[in-house]
């Protein structure tokens, strides 16, 4: 099977790998490292493996690797540290939205696309974003709630400025 060459830019980082036609950008990004992109059902039913692609959030199961070439690629990892986590993280981790962990990062990348287009949205609109999610553990009654503080957060003035 023939390799083709691409540049995948993760997270400010860029890589140039050879892979075969048929790898998705999931198993592109987990031969990276970047385990913080969940290989849940590679069908596009749970959301575990979201990305941000130029700005979108996708199912990286969905998406052929070459079709990543050159385009600017987020994850979870790529948002915040553990020491600096971004405000969107902040609020599931305080809205208590994370309970194993394996759909949060998916949330919080569909969040980040939600609140990038539209940053006050209403509750309907969170729930049109974050439908292609699946969580078994907390129950969206937190995911909710954490989507809102995030709209709240990023929304409020920075150093008392309006």
């Amino acid at each position: 099977m023939s390799e083709r060459k691409i540049i995948l830019r993760v997270n400010g980082r860029t890589h140039e790998v050879s892979l075969p036609g048929h790898r998705t950008l999931l198993e592109a990004l987990r031969d990276l490292g970047h385990v913080d992109v969940k290989n849940g059902c590679e069908k596009g039913d749970c959301g575990a493996c979201t990305v941000l692609l130029n700005g979108k959030a996708v199912n990286s199961c969905l998406i052929l690797a070459w079709q990543a070439d050159g385009a600017t690629i987020v994850t979870n990892a790529g948002l915040g540290t553990a020491e600096a986590p971004h405000p969107i993280q902040v609020a599931f981790a305080d809205a208590g939205a994370v309970q194993c962990g394996f759909c949060t990062p998916g949330l919080v990348l569909s969040t980040k696309a939600l609140l990038d287009a539209n940053p006050n949205p209403s509750e309907a609109e969170i729930r049109e974003a974050i439908s292609g999610n699946l969580c078994r553990c907390t129950g969206y009654g937190q995911i909710l709630d954490a989507v809102t503080r995030a709209s709240k957060a990023l929304s409020a003035p920075k150093d008392g400025v309006s």
